[in-house]
C-alpha cells in the first residue's frame, strides 16, 4: 500500500500561539486513521489543517508540506477537489 498524504515538518500559529509543533506522518491510502488525545491537544486543529479548513481563520499561518499525491495541498491544488478526496468525521457536527 502506498502513502497517498504525506505531512512533513507541519506547523502552525494562530497569531503568536503555536499550537502544532513539526507533525511528521505517512497516511496510506484507502486506510482509516484515528486520532487520539486529551481535550486541547491539537487533534482538531490537525485535521481541519488536512482538508485546509484553517483558510479563512485570520492570523493562522501554516509552515511545513502536506502533500497529496505528491501535490502540495496548500499550493495551486483546487480546494474543493481536495475536499472530496480526503474524507473526514469528527466527534461533533462542524
Amino acid at each position: 500500500m502506498s502513502d497517498i498524504m504525506t505531512v512533513q515538518g507541519l506547523d502552525l500559529w494562530y497569531g503568536d500561539h503555536q499550537a502544532l509543533h513539526d507533525i511528521n506522518m505517512n497516511i496510506p491510502e484507502k486506510s482509516i486513521t484515528a486520532l487520539i488525545g486529551p481535550s486541547g491537544c491539537g487533534k482538531s486543529t490537525f485535521l481541519k489543517t488536512l482538508n485546509r479548513m484553517n483558510d479563512l481563520i485570520p492570523d493562522c499561518r501554516v509552515e511545513g508540506s502536506i502533500t497529496l499525491d505528491g501535490e502540495d495541498i496548500y499550493g495551486s491544488m483546487d480546494v474543493n477537489l481536495l475536499r472530496k478526496r480526503v474524507g473526514m468525521v469528527f466527534q461533533k457536527p462542524n
